[in-house]
């Protein structure tokens, strides 16, 4: 059963996709994979002429769900020697 997520109405959940990993529109296409793509260099356009079916805010959703998830977060830090 697909599930919106209720503030991000392009973010879905389905168990039966995915593995129940936050997803874009209900399409295969996890907003995890839109991050790592993002993150990796790859510009909004060059997302969206790799796959086609996804629109620039489906990216813009993406990236405002990864930072409503990070606000809810403590992210455990190494503290870092000084050389």
């Amino acid at each position: 059963m697909e599930r919106r997520h209720y503030k991000f109405q392009r973010i879905t959940i389905d168990p039966a996709k995915c593995l129940g990993k936050p997803c874009i529109r209900g399409l295969r296409i996890p907003v995890a994979s839109i991050l790592g793509y993002l993150s990796a260099g790859m510009s909004v356009e060059e997302i969206l002429a790799e796959w086609p079916e996804l629109e620039p805010e489906d990216i813009y959703e993406a990236l405002g769900f990864a930072a409503e998830a990070m606000e809810e977060r403590f992210v455990p830090l190494e503290e870092v020697a000084k050389g």
